[in-house]
C-alpha cells in the first residue's frame, strides 16, 4: 500500500502561501534599504558640502585678564561666521569664553583676537566654527 503524498503538485495552483510572504518581505526589506540609503546620502552631502568655515588656532599668548588667540582658516565668500572660543585655568575651570565674528567680504581668515578671562588662562581652545 502506497501513502499518499501531503504536497501539492508543483506548478498547479500557484505559489504558497509562505512564497507570497517571503516575496513581500524582500520587498519591503529592499525598499527600506533603498530609502536608509537616500536618508544617509542626504545628511553625508549637507554635512560635507555644509561645511562653510575651516578655521583653527595658530598660536595663542596668555597674560593676567585676557588671551590673545590668532586664528587661521578659509570660509566662503558671502558668508557671515562666527567661532567660539574658550580658555581654562590650570586647574581645568573655564575663565573665558567668547564669540568672534567674520564678515561675509573675506574668504581667508587671519586675525588675532582677545579673550578677556576671569583670572588668568592657560589654554585656548576652538570650540567651534559656524556660518550663519
Amino acid at each position: 500500500m502506497s501513502t499518499a503524498s501531503t504536497q501539492l503538485p508543483e506548478g498547479r495552483y500557484g505559489r504558497s502561501a509562505d512564497e507570497r510572504a517571503d516575496r513581500k518581505l524582500k520587498v519591503i526589506g529592499a525598499v527600506l534599504g533603498a530609502a536608509l540609503l537616500v536618508l544617509l546620502g542626504w545628511f553625508a552631502y549637507h554635512y560635507v558640502a555644509g561645511n562653510k568655515i575651516s578655521v583653527e588656532i595658530y598660536t595663542f599668548d596668555t597674560s593676567a585678564s585676557s588671551v590673545k588667540v590668532h586664528l587661521r582658516g578659509d570660509k566662503d565668500a558671502g558668508v557671515d561666521a562666527y567661532c567660539t572660543v574658550r580658555s581654562q585655568a590650570e586647574d581645568g575651570a573655564e575663565v573665558g569664553r567668547a564669540d568672534f565674528r567674520f564678515d561675509a567680504n573675506t574668504t581667508t581668515i587671519d586675525k588675532v583676537v582677545t579673550l578677556r578671562t576671569t583670572s588668568r588662562g592657560t589654554t585656548a581652545e576652538l570650540l567651534g566654527c559656524h556660518a550663519n
